[in-house]
């Protein structure tokens, strides 16, 4: 029977902060590794001639066509003619990457000799403004990975994007999609219906290396006070007490988000998107003087701005840092024994530490919905259809028999057969009553961008944490 992760739980997501927004709106955050700066293209190979087993149900293939062209999708895919366009922020030998071309492999080859497709990537940096391009030229890509939120909600009110929520209930799979992402990527939209596919069902939090935790006598810490603690310890041991990818930006503006939650509450960033307090609420400040804190104490070790995402997180696995903070995509690393000396059971994860159990509580969780997937409503057909319909049907399975990872569908892959780091996650999703958005979730392009780009200054001490908020606050007043 197909699972559904979280059905009940993450329910209350959609009624709490994640009513603003959720997901990573300054290039995923969760999934953000695999990008680079120049774009990368390439097209799949053409396929054979079939036979049967590559050609299933070809006998039908008359009947199963005049079925879509009325419109019915319960019966055998009708092998149409088919290429699409596929724009990307992910390499495709890495992450979400392998997840797309692998299903339309395997889409080809099992269901559709006639199908075919291209696949660019470009750099998230520069994802927002390919898509407005391509966009003002009604040339948008059949199917896009975009930023949830309020960039997306622009194509939504341009009528660029396919309404999912009437299409996948056309052709018979809403049901494989996760009722906690849909809740997520609904309320972050602030709409109704569905525009957009999860590539991801995330719980973020700090990964820890339990062996270095050991050796400077650390327990998991609860509270915040006990979290500066272990900082503390570790740093007086001699180890490393953090590693973040200050080079991509979104990582080290996770932190201030992290303090900021749970001092000032889950729906303190929507409050500021909404003009309800200021960026240059003391608490805000507060938040990014912590930042700023740790990196001069020399918590982040040398370097802190040159460091990347990849980097930090192999610190953490190799035992040169203590504690990352990363989301639950972060399995596909730790499940891979290439990449993760520490083993299966070197690594922990504790979600962020309260400050106050009234203001922000520990069954809490910053979630997201990673980078999504929309489609293209000017280029959208039947083949497309007959596609995602394949692609409901099996990224849940595929995403976790590939990257031991949760992307937002059903699977049928059972306990005993996942990953421990997988089981761990789901552990962490389980248990979330409520969930939060991140640092930029909920802020239009210009001020997200600025959040991002004088991060780095804050950590170098070239900016204050008021003037780093300030900086936002004064690109806030003038949009």
């Amino acid at each position: 029977m197909k699972k559904r992760i979280v059905a009940v739980l993450l329910a209350a997501l959609m009624v709490t902060g994640l009513m603003a927004g959720c997901g990573n709106s300054g290039g995923d955050a969760a999934d953000n590794a695999g990008t680079s700066d120049a774009p990368a293209q390439t097209e799949s190979d053409a396929p054979a001639e079939s036979d049967d087993a590559a050609a299933p149900e070809a006998d039908a293939g008359s009947d199963s066509a005049d079925a879509a062209a009325a419109g019915d999708f319960t019966g055998a895919d009708p092998q149409l003619e088919k290429h699409i366009k596929i724009l990307t922020i992910w390499a495709e030998d890495n992450d979400n990457g392998i997840l797309l071309n692998k299903i339309c492999e395997n889409y080809q080859k099992d269901v559709n000799p006639n199908f075919t497709w291209e696949y660019e990537m470009v750099a998230a940096d520069n994802l927002q403004q390919k898509i407005a391009t391509l966009a003002a030229s009604n040339d948008l890509p059949d199917m896009f990975a975009y930023e949830a939120g309020t960039p997306l909600l622009t194509l939504i009110e341009a009528d660029k994007i396919v309404n999912l929520s009437q299409e996948l209930e056309k052709i018979g799979v809403m049901e494989y999609l996760n009722e906690g992402a849909v809740g997520i990527m609904k309320s972050l939209s602030g709409t109704s219906e569905l525009y957009d596919l999860p590539l991801g069902l995330n719980a973020e939090g700090f990964w820890y290396n339990k062996a270095l935790f050991e050796q400077a006598g650390c327990e998991v810490p609860k509270t915040w006070d006990d979290f500066e603690e272990v900082l503390t310890k570790l740093d007086a041991a001699g180890i490393q007490p953090l590693s973040t990818g200050g080079a991509d930006k979104w990582l080290a503006t996770r932190l201030i988000n992290a303090y900021a939650v749970r001092t000032c509450g889950n729906d303190i960033m929507t409050k500021a998107a909404n003009g309800e307090v200021s960026y240059t609420d003391p608490g805000l400040v507060a938040a990014a003087d912590k930042l700023q804190e740790w990196s001069q104490k020399g918590y982040f070790g040398e370097g802190v701005t040159t460091v990347d995402a990849n980097t930090a997180g192999s610190m953490l696995m190799s035992g040169k840092a203590a504690i990352f903070y990363n989301g639950s995509w972060f399995t596909q690393n730790l499940a891979d024994e290439s990449q993760n000396p520490a083993g299966k059971d070197g690594i922990g994860f504790f979600n962020i530490p309260i400050a106050d159990e009234s203001i922000s509580s520990a069954t809490s969780y910053s979630m997201n919905c990673g980078n999504i997937l929309a489609l293209d409503k000017g280029k959208y057909d039947d083949g497309t259809a007959w596609f995602l319909k394949y692609f409901c049907e099996n990224m849940g399975d595929l995403a976790m028999n590939e990257l031991s990872s949760v992307k937002g569908y059903t699977y049928t892959v059972q306990a005993e057969d996942m990953d421990p780091y997988t089981l761990m996650v789901l552990d962490a999703i389980n248990e979330s009553t409520e969930g939060f958005g991140w640092w930029e979730a909920k802020m239009v392009s210009e001020v997200s961008k600025t959040a991002q780009e004088n991060v780095q200054p804050l950590l170098n001490g070239d900016m204050t944490g008021q003037e780093y908020m300030q900086s936002i606050q004064d690109v806030y007043d003038n949009q």
